[in-house]
């Protein structure tokens, strides 16, 4: 069995149990404290939200230094192959281990949102689309699709009628407006929910009213019982 990764958890704020959970994927080179703060300004005080550490792997485009990461990247080009397919599939399943013990804690899949930035993402659109149960949502924050010619055959129809929200620095040098297009696009064109498009004149990171936009979404997908 795969050890679970460990995490930074976030509320219930309102003192009772969860009833419903978000398990948010951070960026390259960051930890699951990086979104940590924004938790009040989403106002879901009934939601649990973890925020997982990466594993550490040497990362080629940083010179191989290791660092946390949910992959490594061989290349800044937009290009096939340029992740490491073995580290992906291994995130995965921890990313996956994670949200089997918010089943196990009480939290139907129903109430789950898969969420990420950047790399995180990435990883929250790869899990979410092939995830055995429906969720309440998955989320893209400055994202892409990895694995992409791989995403017709392996994605799993319990999420096809899942909605995804998608947001994005229209001046991000990190991640191409355009590469998060594209992965809105190859949701679209598979499922039968509502896709949701945000962008901002940002640049790779976030902004208040994104948070805004993302706090509203998540009320919506997982409200108060």
């Amino acid at each position: 069995m795969t050890a679970l990764l460990e995490c930074v958890e976030v509320g219930p704020s309102n003192g009772s149990d969860a009833t419903a959970s978000v398990v948010w994927m951070h960026g390259l080179g960051a930890s699951g404290h990086d979104f940590e703060p924004v938790v009040p300004l989403l106002q879901c005080p009934h939601v649990r939200f973890v925020f997982p550490h990466a594993p550490m792997y040497p990362v080629t485009i940083n010179g191989g230094f290791v660092m946390p990461a949910w992959y490594d990247i061989l290349t800044l080009e937009h290009v096939a192959d340029r992740e490491n397919e073995a580290h992906i599939r291994t995130s995965a399943q921890q990313i996956e281990g994670l949200m089997e013990r918010e089943r196990e804690r009480g939290i139907d899949p129903s109430r789950m949102v898969v969420a990420g930035f950047s790399q995180g993402a990435a990883m929250a659109l790869h899990v979410g689309a092939r995830h055995e149960h429906a969720l309440a949502g998955i989320m893209s924050l400055s994202g892409y699709h990895v694995l992409r010619p791989k995403f017709e055959a392996e994605r799993n129809d319990a999420n096809r009628d899942t909605e995804v929200f998608f947001g994005h620095g229209t001046h991000d040098p990190m991640v191409s407006v355009a590469w998060g297009k594209e992965a809105k696009a190859d949701f679209e064109r598979w499922t039968t929910a509502k896709t949701h498009w945000h962008e901002y004149p940002i640049e790779h990171h976030v902004c208040p009213e994104e948070i805004e936009a993302v706090g509203a979404w998540l009320r919506d997908r997982l409200p108060a019982r």
